[in-house]
């Protein structure tokens, strides 16, 4: 019985941390097995919950069908455009660094905490839909560090390079550029986490692609041992008890870490074997799944989260889908079951 309040503890103190709640009203002693707590920049508010971004796709697409009169429409797109979900950064177009800044300061100032996507590895994607990425190692390394100081100050929960070490893992690169890469990771981690209120995620795939025992090693090479910990199914339909069993299995191997599952199209699980690239992009028959929350119930789980944003395109994989990252008003509204 002891045991189950001391876990039940701590728990209770994990989310007294990512949501300001002060220490003192949580007198419990530090777990040296825990990660490394979320520390309280001293200039933002305790925060409530998730951070909804205005200027995301759904919500501009909502208040566009409101203005235009179309109201059944809106109380459609209305379900997954009301949840907050991540915010991608994905290139260096001059103002990068100022939009994450005034992202971050917008959810200050809300009492919220924004997630925050970083997506523009090297060789990124393996050149499939959403090719691209940095130039070069150092170019990265500039872009992670301005990213950074562009979120001092403020709270911050990451999702680090969604694909970047399951490509890896895959064989997607050679020993010599996969190493690269895990050094860039890690280099990123260890920048993010150096700024207080900034909780780092790295990207662990999902539970059908790469083992947890072939996975476990090359996110330690990637520093996932120094970050909160990990996240899951980012754009992918696992689940959630199937990477809640992947993730508690991936946790053992890494001291512990906790994690984070995108759950923003996993309502009806993966789509069946054998569709090709159909398989996860934009694959039909597809549902929301479980609302993004900081409160799971689950002591390693940190959150739900809604990482890939409901509704913009995975690629131009047929169908009249449009390139990535771009709103597909038929998909959205295929997802809510309408």
């Amino acid at each position: 019985m002891a045991r189950h309040r001391y876990r039940k503890g701590r728990r209770v103190r994990l989310l007294a941390l990512l949501l300001g709640v002060t220490t003192a009203a949580v007198a419990l002693a530090h777990d040296p097995a825990e990660p490394a707590p979320l520390r309280t920049p001293p200039a933002t508010r305790p925060v409530a919950g998730l951070y909804l971004d205005p200027g995301g796709l759904a919500p501009r697409y909502l208040r566009n069908l409101r203005k235009s009169g179309r109201h059944r429409e809106a109380a459609v797109i209305r379900r997954l455009a009301d949840q907050p979900a991540a915010t991608w950064f994905t290139d260096a177009r001059p103002g990068f660094a100022d939009r994450a800044r005034r992202l971050v300061t917008a959810a200050s100032a809300a009492g919220k905490v924004p997630v925050v996507t970083l997506y523009f590895i090297p060789q990124r994607d393996c050149r499939q839909y959403s090719a691209g990425g940095a130039r070069s190692a150092q170019t990265y390394r500039n872009w992670i560090s301005s990213m950074a100081t562009a979120m001092r100050g403020h709270r911050a929960l990451v999702i680090l390079e969604p694909d970047a070490v399951a490509h890896a893992v895959s064989g997607c690169l050679g020993p010599r550029a996969a190493a690269g890469r895990y050094a860039l990771l890690a280099h990123a981690v260890d920048t993010l986490r150096a700024q207080p209120g900034v909780a780092v995620y790295l990207d662990a795939g999902h539970p059908g692609w790469v083992s947890a025992a072939r996975m476990a090693p090359a996110l330690r090479r990637s520093g996932a041992t120094r970050a909160r910990g990990f996240a899951l199914n980012v754009a992918n339909f696992h689940t959630t008890d199937t990477n809640l069993r992947y993730g508690t299995e991936l946790s053992r191997l890494l001291a512990g870490r906790h994690f984070v599952v995108d759950t923003s199209r996993n309502g009806n699980g993966p789509a069946r074997r054998g569709r090709g690239d159909r398989l996860w992009c934009n694959p039909p028959g597809r549902r929301l799944g479980h609302v993004p929350t900081l409160r799971t119930g689950r002591q390693l789980v940190d959150a739900y989260l809604w990482v890939k944003r409901p509704g913009e395109s995975d690629g131009a994989c047929g169908g009249g889908a449009p390139p990535a990252g771009q709103w597909y008003p038929a998909y959205a509204r295929s997802l809510t079951g309408s």
